[in-house]
Formats: C-alpha cells, sequence, structure tokens
C-alpha cells in the first residue's frame, strides 16, 4: 500500500512540476477549504474542512500555486474577506502555495441561489427525488431565484476568477466544481477565451426526459454554459452517456461524438469524461491507527451483535435509509435466528435540517427504528441502535466493525462510503451495494448488488452476506481493498490534472 500510494504521490508531483508550472492552478467552488468562525470572544479564527477531496486538492499547494475560490459562507468568512479587501490571501496551513479568495453575496441573493435553487430545485433534479406528479412547482419565486440568484452568484464567482487569472504572466488553469457553478464557465469564456476550464460535477447526471422537467431556458443555459469549457467531468460513464444525450437533445448546433466523447458547438469541442472519485487511503489508514479512533471503536464494540450490519449515510431522501431499515425488518420477521444475534448499527448525518422534506423524512426514520425496537426487542437486545450526529471519526470506527454494510441509496454521484468502509474494515466484512450508486462500476463484482427498491432483493441479499462463507467473505473483501487502493484520491486528482494538462500546449502565452 506505501509503494502505491508513493508511487502516486511522485506522478502528481511530476505531472505539476512539468507540465503545470508555472501556471497557475485556479479552483472555484461553493464551499473551501478553510472555514472561518468567531470564538466567544468574537476574535476570529479558522478550520480545516474535512473529506479526501479537500486535503487531496489542498495539498496541490505543494506542488503547483493554488488559488481556491469560494463563497463567504459565515460571518467568519466574511470577516476574513472584508479584512483581505476582497483579494486573495495565503491559507492558514503549514506549508504549500494555497491561496483563498471569499466570493460575497448579500443574505437575500445567497439565500435565493443556494436554498432556492441549488438544494431543493438542481440537487433534487440530479437525484431524480421530484414527485413529478405534484413537484417541482416553478413559479415566480423561482423564476426570480434563478435570475437574482442563480445567476447573480455564478457572475460573481466569474468574475473572481477572471480578477485571479489576470494577475499572472501565464494563463492558468481553472477548475469549477459541481452543479452551485454551471454557468460561471461561461461567463468566463467571453472575457478570457483562451484559458484551459475543467468543470467537475460530483452528482449524477439525469438523462433527457428528467432535465425537461426543468424550463427551457434553464436547461439552455446550463448545457451551452457547460459546452463553453474545455473538459466536463463526471463520475460515470452512465453519467457521460447522458450528458451527451442531453447536448444532442437540447443543443440544436451541437455535433455529439458518441465515441470520442466530445460536442462540437460551432468550432469549439468539449471532451467529456468520467472521472469516479475516490477516497484518501492514506489518510484513513493513518485515522484508524489514531487514540481517538481507538476509543470510539472500543466503545462501539459493546454495541454489536455476533454479527453487525452497519450503514453510514447523510440523512436524506436520497440514501434510501428507510427502505434499508423495512428490508432488515422482514430479515428478522422471516429469519427468527437472527433475533438475538444481529444487530444493526447506523451512523446518521444531520443535513439541509432547515428543509421541510429533510426534517419529515428523519422524522419518519426515527418512527420505523423505534417501531422495530418495539417489535423485536426484548429484555436482553434491541435490533437497532443510531447515532444522528456530524462525527466522522467515530463512523469510520463504525466500519472497522462490520459484517455487512449496507449502501442502498437511490442514487448518488459515488457514494465514498462504500470506498472507505472495505478500506478500513478489518472483519472480511460484506458490501452491500446499490446499483445506481457511481461506485457500483468499481465495486460492483465483488459486492452483493441490488436494485434500489427492491425490498425482497434487498432482504435477501442481507441473508446472503450473514451466511456467506468465510473464504468466500475474505475474497470479496481483499479484491475490494485492493481496487480501492489503487484508485485513490490521488489517481483521481492525476487523471483529472492530465487531461487538463494536455491542452495546456495549445494556450498562447498571455492570459488575454
Amino acid at each position: 500500500m506505501a509503494i502505491s500510494q508513493n508511487r502516486s504521490d511522485a506522478r502528481l508531483k511530476e505531472l505539476c512540476q512539468q507540465r503545470l508550472a508555472p501556471r497557475r492552478l485556479i479552483l472555484a467552488s461553493n464551499r473551501g477549504p478553510i472555514e472561518y468562525y468567531l470564538t466567544e470572544n468574537r476574535q476570529l479564527s479558522s478550520r480545516r474542512g474535512s473529506g479526501g477531496v479537500v486535503t487531496a486538492l489542498s495539498g496541490l499547494g505543494s506542488y503547483v500555486e493554488l488559488d481556491w475560490i469560494a463563497s463567504a459562507m459565515g460571518e467568519g468568512d466574511k470577516q476574513a474577506a472584508l479584512l483581505a479587501q476582497g483579494k486573495r490571501f495565503k491559507a492558514p496551513i503549514d506549508n504549500g502555495n494555497l491561496y483563498l479568495r471569499f466570493v460575497v453575496n448579500s443574505r437575500n441573493t445567497y439565500h435565493k441561489f443556494y436554498s432556492v435553487i441549488c438544494n431543493p430545485l438542481l440537487w433534487f433534479l440530479q437525484h431524480y427525488m421530484w414527485n413529478s406528479p405534484r413537484t417541482p412547482n416553478i413559479d415566480y419565486v423561482v423564476h426570480d431565484a434563478w435570475e437574482n440568484g442563480y445567476v447573480s452568484v455564478n457572475q460573481t464567482f466569474a468574475q473572481a476568477v477572471i480578477d485571479e487569472a489576470m494577475g499572472g504572466e501565464l494563463p492558468p488553469v481553472v477548475i469549477l466544481n459541481d452543479y452551485h457553478l454551471y454557468l460561471t464557465g461561461a461567463y468566463i469564456r467571453r472575457q478570457m477565451p483562451n484559458l484551459v476550464i475543467q468543470h467537475f460535477i460530483h452528482i449524477p447526471w439525469p438523462s433527457p426526459s428528467y432535465w425537461q422537467l426543468l424550463p427551457n431556458s434553464m436547461r439552455q443555459a446550463i448545457l451551452t454554459s457547460l459546452c463553453t469549457t474545455n473538459i466536463v467531468g463526471l463520475q460515470t460513464m452512465r453519467d457521460v452517456h447522458n450528458f451527451l444525450y442531453c447536448c444532442e437533445s437540447f443543443i440544436d448546433e451541437a455535433e455529439v461524438d458518441y465515441d470520442r466523447q466530445t460536442v462540437q458547438i460551432d468550432k469549439h469541442i468539449v471532451q467529456v469524461r468520467a472521472y469516479p472519485i475516490s477516497i484518501d487511503v492514506a489518510g484513513l489508514k493513518n485515522m484508524v491507527s489514531s487514540a481517538k479512533l481507538q476509543e470510539y471503536e472500543q466503545k462501539l464494540r459493546q454495541l454489536c451483535g455476533e454479527q453487525t450490519i452497519v450503514r453510514v449515510d447523510r440523512a436524506e431522501p436520497s440514501k434510501n435509509i428507510i427502505r434499508g431499515f423495512r428490508a432488515f425488518d422482514k430479515l428478522l420477521e422471516r429469519y427468527p435466528q437472527f433475533r438475538g444475534k444481529v444487530r444493526f448499527i447506523a451512523f446518521l448525518v444531520p443535513t439541509r435540517t432547515h428543509l421541510r422534506p429533510y426534517q419529515r423524512y428523519m422524522q419518519e426514520v426515527t418512527q420505523l427504528i423505534e417501531a422495530i425496537n418495539s417489535k423485536y426487542g426484548t429484555e436482553d437486545w434491541y435490533p437497532i441502535d443510531f447515532f444522528y450526529e456530524n462525527n466522522y471519526v467515530q463512523a469510520i470506527a463504525g466500519m472497522r466493525l462490520y459484517d455487512v454494510l449496507l449502501v442502498n441509496a437511490v442514487i448518488d454521484g459515488m457514494n465514498l462510503v462504500a470506498k472507505e468502509g472495505p478500506t478500513v474494515n478489518n472483519r472480511d466484512g460484506v458490501l452491500i451495494l446499490s446499483e445506481t450508486v457511481g461506485a457500483y462500476e468499481q465495486l460492483g463484482q465483488n459486492a452483493l448488488t441490488v436494485a434500489p427498491t427492491d425490498l425482497e432483493g434487498t432482504t435477501q441479499a442481507l441473508y446472503t452476506a450473514l451466511t456467506m462463507p468465510p473464504d468466500e467473505r475474505n475474497k470479496c473483501a481483499t479484491a475490494l481493498k485492493k481496487s480501492i487502493e489503487e484508485e485513490d484520491i490521488t489517481n483521481w486528482l492525476y487523471q483529472l490534472l492530465k487531461d487538463a494538462a494536455s491542452l495546456i500546449q495549445e494556450l498562447p502565452e498571455t492570459s488575454t
């Protein structure tokens, strides 16, 4: 493992130093790598963002000058932006050339952007979460939020990127992130036609029929903007095909080449590529050996049964938590030999708690857990334990202990839990994996796979996992670990930047 990790790091370092430097890299995303907050005595302090993606992208500052542009999310971020007079400033990390710049919008504008368009509209659309006979209802409020929220914030981001891009001798490479910034690329391209712009989309890309639920003006704006970039990166080949099909369906002048995975509009060609995102394997292994994680692991062992099922999810409808518990209910009903022996531990992370659909969903989850515990529980045993908190270290400790890891999301861009679990687990645990998550393309052959709506199939998968012979469990678990370690977050980043670097030679020698 260490040899593989060192090789990946060396390859990424070489790419940055030989192909990217002396150009800067500009990264733009809604949420940044550093969060500023005010202490109790109103002093400004900061903390690093969590997760392998932030760690990997931040680490690029060791190899190349990196400007990270992000929204000012709270009062602390806004004060940091004010102190920097709206300019970039050195990130408070120990090493590297990572600079931050915050984009500041009014509270009302950001609310329209984030809480009317990004989350309830685009996120729900791209996760197939709309109940189309009833939702969405795209009324004047939504159209106003598009024009005076989403468009405005994207324009502000574009201007921040342009300001930073103008500052160097050579044009930088720009990487835009996710559904928050779909329009940013077009605004940048109009003023700086010679930049290499890459847009990576972390969530699924639906088929054209689902995008047709969105008004044509919004749909056209999103697609045509993305097609002004040089590379559109998606999680899976399924997403790539859907994107190409959308361009063919909705942009009259688009020339789509499915074999080469390109879209040409006039003389501009955009490449559409799959870059399956992964995890920081080395970072996870370091975490596993930490005293804090081992303390959690020791406490959680007391909750385990003779066999233990685990799930780790944000508490949202797309994760399909209710169907997972209903399948477990059926397992205990049909196979009473598991009662008193199998425990189900769920680690659920609060998310979008201000949205009513999420509040209702979590209420239904809690009620179902209580019903199952009441139905089967005894004085000495009850079937389900759950944690409702944002405690990443505790969740990783829990995944060390599973015999079965249930990942049955309705749909996911990737689902990194499916990669984190097999990496840290030490019990030859079995992965049950939904066919509709991005991780299925890589991991499906060594997992038990289910259709997310198939309660009977999920019940049978749980039974098969709990009764699987030890040699078969070991074979699957070993293959999962190997696959994930070979395609870790560093490899993802290398593939992403390698394709961007290949376009640099076509750039002129000035920024404008």
